[in-house]
C-alpha cells in the first residue's frame, strides 16, 4: 500500500482517474460558484429596481405638526432632538441602510405680497423652511444667505432660489410682507419680509431638495383664483422666533437608504424591519414608507427564482453524482482481473476497496480542492456552502472502494440477459421506488413548501420520479423489441433481427436513470421557461388588450373621435372603470351589504373590435358584446365571489350600482375569473356593457381609452388624452378648480418588455439557461457513460460477426438498430419527466410572480417535441460516435483474440 505504488497505478489508469476527477472538480465548483453567480445576479437586479424608482422611494419620512414640548425647547432644538432619537430607535438592519439623512422645520405658507409682485399681479403665499446644512449644497448667485444672529427690528430675511425668484419678479433686496390672508385678501398683522440673497443648487440630484412643497419650483395653483406657493430659505434663529410667536410650524425627518447598502440576500429582514418600524410609530407623527412595496415584490420574486434553482441544481447535482457512480463502476469493471487475482494471491475482501480508497486519495481532494477555488473566482457574495463541498469530497472519494466492493470479482458471466422472473430483492426495490415517487409527489402538493428555502422534499422529487420514470421504462421497453426482433427474423438480412435482439437483452438501469435525469431536468428548464414566457404575454395582454392604453380621470365624449383621427390608429374603444363601488339592493340605493366591488363599462362590440386589430386573443361574453338598450336590468359577467354573495343575497336577478352618480340595474348573465384591465388579484368586479345603458340625465364618461393601431406616437397620444380631460373639465356647466393630474400612456409591448427584464429576472434566466444546456450536456455525458457499459460485449460480438463477413456498412447499421431504441427510450422517458414535473410543481414554485400576478399555466409546446426528436438524433449520432471512437481504439480483432476479459 506504498504512495509510489498508488502512483503508479494512478498514471497506468490515468483516463478513469482524469474522468473522476473531472467529475469532481465540476461538483465542487458548481457548489462553489453557482451561488455567488446567484446572489450577484440578485443584487443587480435588486440596484437596477431600485434605481428605476424615484429616489424619495427610498426615504423613511416621519411628520410631525406638533409645536415644542417646553417652553425651553426651540422648533430646531426639538426637531434635531427628535431626528436623533427616531434614527436610534431603528431596527439594526435598517439603520444600518441609511446613507443620507435631513430634517427641517418649516412655517405654513401665507400670503405675501410687494412691489415686485404687484408688478406682475402674482397671488403668492410663502412658506419658509429652516433646515441644517442647506448652504452646503447650494450656491449664492447674489446676495446672502439669511444671518443667524437674531435682530428684533430687522425685516424676517429669507433666500430663494434664482430661477423662482425671475419667475416673480424677485431679487436679492426685494421688500415683502408677510401675514395671514382673510377672504378679502387683506393682511391680518403683516410682518416685514426681505430676501437676503439667491442661491442655485449645486446638484438638483441632492436629497436635500426633494421635500415637499420644493424650494426650487413653484407649485402651480389648485384652481382658477388660488395663489402660487414658493418656499424659501430662513435662519434657524428667526423660524424659532415664529414659533414662539405662535406660528404653526411642521417638523419633518428623512432618512435615505442606499441601494448599496441593502443586501439582496438580507431582504426578509429588511422587510421584517420596516414593518417593526411602522408599528412603533410615535405619538403625533406620521410615518410614510415607500421602499418596502419593491422590495416585497422583488423578494417574492428572489424566492421563487431560488426555489426553482434548487430544483434545477437538484437535478444538475444528482445527475453528476450518477455520472461519477457510473465512472466508479466502469473503471472497477476494467480492473476486475487485477482484484480477482489480488484475492487469489491471499489478499483479503477489502484489500481491493484499500488499494481504490488509496488512488482515490490521490485524486480526488485535490480536484476538489481546485473546483472550490474555481468557484471563488466567480463574482458575487458566497454563501456557506463549505461544508457541502467537503461532504461531497469525502462521498466521491469513497465512490471507487465501494464500487470496487460492490462489484463482483468473479470470472466471466452472461451480464446482458434480462431475467424473464427478477429476484424479489430487484422487484422490492422497484416498487420502493415507485411508491416513494408517488408518495412525494403528493405530500409536496399537499403540504405546498416555503420559497426561497431548499426544501429536502422538494430536491428529491424530481430524483425520484426520474428514478420511477427510468424503472418503468427499463419494464416495458424490451417487449416491443421483443416483438420487432421476431418479425425482423422472418426478414432477409441479420443487421435489423440482431440488433434489435441485442438492443432488447441489455442491462442498462443506472445509465438509464442517470440520463432520464439529465434530459429530464433540460425538459423541465425549457417547459417552464415556455409558460413563464406565455404567461408573460397573456399578462401583457390582460393589462393591455389593445396595442395601447390612455388611463386618466375622465375624457371628454369627443376625445375618441380625436384619437381616431391620428395617423396610425385602426380602432379607439372607451372603458370606464369605478373602484370600491358599493351595490345596492334597489334603486333608492339600499346598501346590499355584500362588499365593495369593482365596476367595469365596456363596449362590448369596440373591445372586441380593438382587441382583434390588436392582435389579441380576447373571447369578450356574448352578454356583453350583443347586450342592447332594452327595459330591465343589464346583463352583467361578475366575478364568482360576487355571485355568491348577490344569490345569497337574493339579488342576482336584479341588482343596483352607481356609477360616476347614476344607479343602474343589472343581472348576474354570466361570472368570469378575470378580466382585462383589471388586476390579477381582483376578486370582485361588476362589467356592465356600455352600449346597453338606459338614457339618464348625465352620460358616464370613459376613464380609460384603448386604441389599436401601427407605429403609435406615445407622446402624440399622451397630448390628445390630456386634451380631452382638459376639454371634459372646461367644456361641462361646471368646470373643476383642481388641474386634472397628466395621463399614462402604455403599450402592450413596452408592458411585456418590463415583465421580462429588471427585477430578479436575471436570476430565472441563468436558471433556466444553466439547467437547460447543462442538463443536455449530461445528458449526452450520460449517454455515453451508457454506451461504454456495453462496448466491451459488442466489440466482442462485433468482431466475430465481422469475421463470418459482415461489412463496414452493415456494422454501422447493426450500431444504429442497437442503440436507437436505448437512446429513444432515453431521451423520451427523460422528456417525458421534464414536462410531467412542471404539472407537478407549478402550483407550488410561486413563477407568478414574474408575470404581475397572473398564474403561470404549463402546456403542451409543439416546439418541444421538434427539441426532443433533434435532441434524440443528435444522441444517437453521439452514441455511435463513441461506439465507433471506443471500438477504433480497442482494435476489434484483438478483442476478439484476447478473449472475454481482455
Amino acid at each position: 500500500m506504498s504512495v509510489g505504488a498508488a502512483v503508479r497505478r494512478v498514471r497506468a489508469y490515468g483516463g478513469q482517474f482524469l474522468l473522476l476527477a473531472v467529475l469532481t472538480l465540476v461538483v465542487t465548483l458548481l457548489i462553489s460558484g453557482v451561488p455567488r453567480l446567484v446572489n450577484r445576479l440578485a443584487e443587480q437586479g435588486l440596484r437596477t429596481q431600485l434605481n428605476s424608482e424615484p429616489a424619495a422611494r427610498r426615504d423613511i419620512t416621519y411628520v410631525s405638526t406638533d409645536a415644542p414640548a417646553a417652553s425651553t425647547k426651540t422648533a430646531m432644538g426639538d426637531a434635531r432632538e427628535r431626528f436623533d432619537s427616531l434614527a436610534e430607535k431603528m431596527p439594526p438592519q435598517v439603520r444600518s441602510a441609511v446613507t443620507e439623512r435631513w430634517h427641517r422645520v418649516d412655517l405654513a405658507p401665507v400670503r405675501v405680497a410687494g412691489p415686485d409682485l404687484a408688478a406682475r399681479k402674482l397671488l403668492v403665499n410663502l412658506g419658509l423652511r429652516a433646515m441644517p446644512g442647506i448652504q452646503d449644497t447650494g450656491t449664492l448667485v447674489e446676495g446672502a444667505w439669511p444671518s443667524e444672529t437674531y435682530v428684533p427690528s430687522r425685516p424676517i430675511e429669507v433666500a430663494l432660489d434664482v430661477d423662482v425668484a425671475g419667475k416673480l419678479n424677485l431679487r436679492s433686496g426685494s421688500q415683502l410682507r408677510m401675514g395671514e390672508a382673510d377672504r378679502n385678501g387683506t393682511m391680518q398683522d403683516p410682518v416685514p419680509v426681505v430676501v437676503s440673497g439667491l442661491f442655485r443648487p449645486a446638484d438638483r440630484a441632492n436629497g436635500a431638495w426633494d421635500g415637499l412643497p420644493s424650494m426650487l419650483r413653484i407649485t402651480e395653483p389648485l384652481g382658477d383664483g388660488e395663489p402660487l406657493i414658493v418656499v424659501g430659505v430662513v435662519a434657524q434663529s428667526a423660524l424659532n422666533k415664529r414659533a414662539v410667536d405662535g406660528w404653526p410650524v411642521q417638523s419633518e425627518w428623512r432618512y435615505r437608504l442606499g441601494t448599496e447598502r441593502i443586501d439582496a440576500r438580507g431582504l426578509n429582514e429588511m422587510i421584517d424591519g420596516l414593518q417593526q418600524i411602522q408599528r412603533t410609530v410615535p405619538p403625533g407623527v406620521t410615518l410614510t414608507v415607500g421602499i418596502d412595496v419593491p422590495l416585497r415584490a422583488f423578494a417574492a420574486q428572489v424566492n421563487a427564482a431560488r426555489t426553482l434553482l434548487a430544483v434545477i441544481g437538484a437535478g444538475v447535482l444528482a445527475t453528476l453524482a450518477g455520472l461519477i457512480v457510473l465512472a466508479a463502476v466502469l473503471a472497477v469493471r476494467r480492473r476486475r482481473s487485477e482484484f480477482a487475482l489480488l484475492r487469489a494471491r491471499g489478499g483479503a475482501v477489502t484489500a481491493g476497496a484499500r488499494r481504490s480508497l488509496a488512488e482515490s486519495l490521490l485524486v480526488v481532494p485535490v480536484a476538489a480542492v481546485c473546483g472550490w477555488l474555481l468557484g471563488t473566482l466567480f463574482p458575487g457574495a458566497p454563501d456557506p456552502t463549505a461544508p457541502y463541498a467537503a461532504a461531497v469530497t469525502v462521498l466521491v472519494t469513497l465512490a471507487l472502494p465501494l464500487a470496487t466492493l460492490a462489484v463482483p470479482a468473479g470470472g466471466a458471466a452472461r451480464s446482458d440477459l434480462v431475467r424473464v422472473r427478477p429476484s424479489a430483492r430487484r422487484i422490492t426495490v422497484e416498487v420502493s421506488v415507485l411508491v416513494l415517487a408517488g408518495l412525494a409527489a403528493v405530500l409536496l402538493r399537499r403540504r405546498g413548501l416555503t420559497l426561497g428555502e431548499v426544501d429536502p422534499l422538494l430536491v428529491s422529487v424530481p430524483v425520484l420520479l426520474a428514478a420511477a420514470a427510468a424503472v418503468l421504462a427499463l419494464r416495458a421497453y424490451p417487449w416491443p423489441l421483443l416483438l420487432v426482433s421476431r418479425l425482423a427474423a422472418r426478414t432477409r438480412g441479420s443487421v435489423a433481427f440482431l440488433g434489435t435482439a441485442r438492443a432488447g437483452r441489455s442491462t442498462v438501469a443506472a445509465p438509464l436513470v442517470v440520463v432520464v435525469l439529465a434530459i429530464g431536468t433540460a425538459a423541465f428548464c425549457a417547459v417552464v421557461a415556455a409558460g413563464v414566457d406565455a404567461s408573460r404575454d397573456r399578462a401583457a395582454e390582460r393589462l393591455v388588450p389593445a396595442d395601447a392604453v390612455i388611463r386618466g380621470e375622465r375624457f371628454a365624449p369627443d376625445t375618441l373621435d380625436a384619437l381616431g383621427g391620428m395617423p396610425g390608429v385602426r380602432a379607439v374603444t372607451r372603458v370606464l372603470n369605478e373602484p370600491d363601488q358599493r351595490l345596492a339592493a334597489d334603486d333608492l340605493g339600499t346598501d346590499a351589504r355584500i362588499g365593495q366591488t369593482n365596476v367595469l363599462l365596456i363596449d362590448g362590440s369596440g373591445l372586441s373590435t380593438v382587441s382583434r386589430r390588436s392582435g389579441v386573443d380576447l373571447s369578450v361574453p356574448a352578454a356583453l358584446r350583443s347586450a342592447q338598450p332594452t327595459p330591465g336590468p343589464l346583463p352583467a359577467i361578475v366575478s364568482p365571489a360576487v355571485a355568491a354573495d348577490l344569490a345569497k343575497a337574493g339579488l342576482d336577478r336584479s341588482a343596483f350600482v352607481s356609477v360616476q352618480g347614476e344607479r343602474y340595474e343589472f343581472r348576474v348573465a354570466g361570472t368570469q375569473e378575470a378580466f382585462p384591465l383589471l388586476p390579477a388579484n381582483t376578486a370582485r368586479f361588476v362589467i356592465l356593457p356600455w352600449q346597453a345603458l338606459p338614457q339618464r340625465v348625465t352620460t358616464p364618461v370613459p376613464t380609460s381609452l384603448l386604441i389599436a393601431g401601427d407605429r403609435l406616437d406615445v407622446e402624440a397620444l399622451r397630448r390628445a388624452g390630456d386634451e380631452g380631460q382638459l376639454r371634459y373639465q372646461t367644456g361641462g356647466a361646471v368646470t373643476g378648480k383642481e388641474r386634472p393630474i397628466g395621463v399614462t400612456v402604455d403599450t402592450r409591448e413596452q408592458v411585456r418588455r418590463d415583465l421580462g427584464n429588471g427585477g430578479a429576472n436575471g436570476v430565472l434566466a441563468f436558471g433556466f439557461v444553466a439547467g437547460a444546456s447543462g442538463g443536455t450536456v449530461l445528458g449526452l455525458l450520460a449517454i455515453a457513460f451508457t454506451v461504454l457499459a456495453g462496448a466491451r460485449a459488442r466489440g466482442q460480438v462485433l468482431s466475430r460477426l465481422r469475421t463470418l463477413g459482415l461489412s463496414r456498412r452493415q456494422w454501422r447499421g447493426l450500431l444504429l438498430v442497437e442503440l436507437a431504441p436505448l437512446v429513444g427510450v432515453s431521451v423520451l422517458t427523460g422528456a417525458l419527466v421534464g414536462a410531467v414535473l412542471p404539472l407537478l410543481l407549478n402550483p407550488v414554485l410561486g413563477l407568478s410572480a414574474f408575470t404581475s400576478g397572473t398564474p403561470v399555466r404549463v402546456a403542451f409546446e409543439p416546439g418541444l417535441v421538434a427539441a426532443v426528436f433533434a435532441l434524440g438524433a443528435v444522441a444517437l449520432g453521439f452514441a455511435v460516435a463513441v461506439e465507433a471512437l471506443n471500438n477504433r481504439r480497442l482494435r476489434l480483432g484483438e478483442v476478439l483474440r484476447l478473449g472475454e476479459e481482455s
